[in-house]
């Protein structure tokens, strides 16, 4: 007698490491920007599902002497560049490598500002050389024969500059950017650039620093507050409403067809305002007529050289540009005088201001004064005054 004994068969999962389709090389390879400037950071990934070997670890391609990854310039270049998976059985494979540049003053100082070398083995640790006009080639020995490339430009960028209003009051706090992706000198560190802020009423002017906004932004930040009554200095510039203010900031990275010594001063004016409305900013007094020494004048006889004063004061606590115009009409309407008197008033200055008339004909004259902040487009700084006088 015989008896069956039923062994259970026990049926575990099996695992087999895939190979690459040398058939089908799909592998395409991405860079995170259409263009880099030459201190930039490339992040580069590389679609390889058939070099997922191991689904249960952190795979990597590249560091093969039969499969090479090379990232390359004109005369540089990383060999067997290893590309980590970006996660367990993801069969994407990334790296970075930071581009150094050439042996350039960037900022026209006198001195170097890159340190240019070719080091690295990835996926992280790579540093490569370029050139102004170059390219950065990656190339990917996929299977033997094989062999998969993408080719991203380096070049250098006209830098814009800019204040973040047209017009500012003179209590505000000015901001200027430059965005300049060349001065972005180390992609893994807060730069700075240096800016040049002046005004109509202080043209000398102040040196700023532009703060760059993140460590890969190449966009540059730079504050400075507004003074009308004391001397620029520091991050403070004086200046009176009614002035421009103007930033520049010399750009020494040029493309082509500038060539690699040139420089080019790159410019951005603002107006500067005032809270205080301009019919507000003078106060226009009361006219006079007086004889050549200053003595008042009670009767005006033709052909007799008299003088018109006035006076103008300025109430607020800023300097204040100013024309001071007069204009005679006789009773017929007819414009007899127009003169004026170009100027600037302190805070809380009164001036005197006189222009001689001789009267041709007896009658009604009319004398009327205005106060304006210049002769071109002008904005009335005080209302109209006018005063009747007869001429005997």
């Amino acid at each position: 007698m015989f008896e069956l004994f039923l062994i259970p068969l026990l049926v575990f999962p099996a695992f087999a490491e895939s190979i690459p389709d040398y058939n089908d090389p799909y592998s395409p390879i991405f860079t995170d920007k259409a263009s880099y400037s030459w201190t930039e950071k490339i992040k580069m990934k590389i679609i390889a599902p058939s070099w997922n070997t191991n689904r249960n670890l952190i795979d990597s391609i590249g560091d093969d002497t039969n499969h090479a990854i090379k990232i390359s310039t004109r005369g540089h270049s990383l060999d067997q560049y290893r590309f980590a998976e970006t996660d367990v059985n993801s069969g994407i494979f990334s790296a970075d490598v930071t581009l150094t540049g050439f042996l350039h003053d960037a900022d026209g100082d006198g001195n170097f500002d890159t340190n240019p070398r070719t080091t690295g083995t990835g996926p992280t640790s790579g540093f490569l050389e370029v050139d102004r006009d170059s390219a950065v080639t990656i190339s990917f020995e996929f299977a033997d024969g094989v062999v998969l490339t993408e080719s991203v430009p380096v070049s250098w960028n006209l830098g814009t500059i800019e204040f973040q209003q047209e017009i500012f009051l003179s209590s505000d706090i000015v901001t200027i950017r430059v965005v300049d992706l060349d001065m972005n000198l180390n992609p893994e560190a807060i730069d700075q650039i240096p800016i040049h802020v002046y005004s109509d009423s202080d043209v000398a002017g102040i040196n700023v620093d532009g703060i760059e906004i993140s460590d890969d932004s190449g966009m540059f930040i730079a504050t400075v507050s507004l003074t009308s009554s004391s001397i620029s200095s520091g991050n403070r510039l004086y200046s009176v409403p009614g002035d421009n203010i103007h930033a520049k900031y010399d750009d020494h990275t040029l493309p082509k067809p500038y060539s690699i010594n040139d420089d080019l001063e790159i410019q951005t004016s603002a107006l500067i305002d005032s809270s205080i409305p301009p019919i507000e900013r003078l106060d226009n007094t009361s006219i006079i007529f007086s004889d050549g020494l200053g003595n008042p004048l009670q009767s005006v006889s033709s052909f007799n050289q008299i003088q018109i004063v006035g006076n103008v004061i300025n109430p607020n606590d800023f300097k204040q540009k100013f024309v001071y115009l007069f204009q005679v009409k006789n009773s017929e309407n007819i414009v007899e005088l127009v003169s004026w008197v170009q100027g600037e008033i302190n805070s809380m200055q009164s001036l005197d201001v006189s222009q001689s008339w001789t009267p041709k004909k007896s009658g009604e004259h009319i004398v009327e004064i205005f106060v304006w902040d210049s002769l071109v487009d002008p904005t009335v700084l005080s209302p109209i005054m006018s005063k009747t006088i007869m001429v005997e």
